[in-house]
């Protein structure tokens, strides 16, 4: 553990493109690989804070990389002070805007920012923040995509491997009738004890998703996500009265400042940001005070690594979302464990890469 003032001397930036075991179809477009983003974040005491950031397209893999390797001359030298960090960073941006691939850069640098700090204090970033490495419940996100009933309840009988006992179906098929029969053939493949979720990925009109809302409701989803434009907080609202399942809304969530527009309009009934748009560790903790302030559940939106350490002291903590897309990179992935995901009890956020995997699957 060290006591003395750490400064920013570097940031290390590279970009895979990491193989998924499951690719995944949604209403909104196909998930064959996992661009990453890898920081690491190096300070003059030796100590390296690490983060990842996942742009969706390999497309935004480089634009994000020089962002993040830019704002390095706006911190460097700086202390290692993440909530000082993140207002200097946030008001050279401003004018720019703080969304999109600046806020992703952004929340790549705060995550790495963070976990020094942790390393720097000897303590896992959950116990830096004030909790407790526990087991945090997750649901099992690592495939039931768009490719029909028969093969998605195949699927799900391997999503139960490591105990789990949730599940998320991707729905928006051509027909109401659709997405019904898949929500039943998984049903009917897990059996009764296992909670099921399913996310439309904003593929939806209001008025689609009142009809497709109101059949799926006896069927005992334990939220349907993102049924409609994610920042169309009237019409999620709408949707919300009117439908009996609970709707799940939060990815989108540019910022602590989105979360609070969504629970101003009645927008969801639960939420779950992502670390990358939510403004990384800082703003995940602003964000899980607003949850706190409205009653709101809190799950978390990939970034399992992380997110699971920031669940552990999220007052209104529901669910983490498992996925497995970071896992090759890393040294020593997640661990599941009869359905909880394991905090790993050493300094930092746990990430460490594989050099040796990450070499493999660097991008052009």
């Amino acid at each position: 553990m060290t006591t003395e003032k750490l400064i920013v001397k570097n940031l290390r930036v590279r970009c895979v493109n990491a193989p998924i075991k499951r690719p995944l179809a949604t209403a909104s477009g196909a998930i064959g690989i996992a661009p990453l983003v890898l920081v690491d974040l190096e300070t003059d005491a030796g100590i390296t804070g690490r983060s990842y950031v996942f742009t969706l397209t390999s497309m935004a893999l480089k634009p994000t990389a020089g962002l993040i390797h830019e704002m390095l001359s706006v911190i460097k030298g700086d202390a290692l002070a993440p909530f000082a960090l993140e207002q200097k960073l946030q008001k050279r941006f401003r004018l720019l805007g703080l969304q999109g691939l600046v806020y992703v850069a952004l929340s790549a640098i705060d995550m790495a920012v963070w976990d020094a700090l942790a390393q720097a204090q000897g303590l896992p970033l959950a116990r830096l923040l004030g909790g407790e490495v526990k087991p945090i419940k997750a649901y099992n996100s690592c495939g039931l995509g768009l490719m029909g009933a028969e093969k998605v309840a195949l699927q799900a009988l391997e999503l139960l491997e490591g105990g789990f006992s949730a599940m998320k179906i991707r729905l928006g098929y051509t027909t109401a009738g659709e997405d019904l029969q898949v929500v039943r053939a998984v049903r009917k493949a897990v059996g009764d004890n296992v909670t099921l979720m399913c996310d439309y990925n904003q593929g939806l009109t209001p008025a689609e998703a009142l009809v497709r809302g109101r059949a799926l409701d006896d069927e005992g989803l334990h939220w349907i996500e993102e049924p409609i434009l994610a920042d169309d907080y009237a019409g999620n609202a709408l949707i919300a009265r009117d439908i009996k399942t609970p709707i799940q809304i939060g990815e989108n969530f540019w910022g602590p400042h989105d979360m609070q527009k969504a629970l101003a309009a009645q927008a969801c009934d639960y939420a779950m940001p992502d670390l990358m748009r939510i403004g990384g560790v800082s703003g995940w903790m602003r964000s899980a005070a607003l949850a706190e302030s409205a009653g709101m559940p809190m799950s978390s939106h990939l970034f399992p690594e992380v997110s699971a350490h920031l669940l552990a002291v999220t007052p209104t903590c529901h669910w983490l979302e498992y996925v497995d897309w970071a896992a090759p990179m890393l040294a020593e992935p997640m661990q599941i464990k009869d359905g909880h995901a394991i905090i790993p009890d050493r300094p930092g956020n746990g990430i460490t890469w594989d050099e040796a995997v990450v070499s493999k699957y660097l991008a052009d």
